[in-house]
């Protein structure tokens, strides 16, 4: 498999970390949209939305019940944006499930991650 984000996981590609356990890893987005701009991944290849299971979603719940742990981390102070793409027509590039975190700054409404 040639995913960057498992590439990432693996070390195999440099990345900002910012958070890691067992099952996710969180790191800084090389072409940040706002001041802050976390990506969030499980560490199981997920393709993306469409193929979150009853097997694999426990590690999505996982993901968004340390988000705000992370936001704060990150230095998110006052709201942020959480945004998965699913699919081409919604923008994914990287078809390995992730989430943006998009803060430190008012958000305008077109920023979709």
């Amino acid at each position: 498999m040639d995913c960057i984000f498992c590439k990432i996981i693996k070390g195999e590609i440099p990345s900002t970390k910012v958070y890691e356990d067992e099952s996710m890893y969180a790191f800084r987005d090389i072409n940040p949209e706002a001041p802050v701009h976390v990506l969030v991944i499980p560490k199981e290849h997920i393709e993306s939305m469409d193929k979150i299971t009853p097997e694999n979603s426990a590690v999505v719940a996982k993901i968004f019940e340390k988000i705000p742990a992370i936001a704060a981390e990150a230095g998110v102070t006052n709201g942020y944006r959480v945004i998965s793409n699913c699919g081409p027509d919604a923008g994914q590039t990287v078809f390995h499930l992730h989430f943006h975190i998009l803060g430190g700054e008012t958000l305008p409404a077109h920023l979709l991650g």
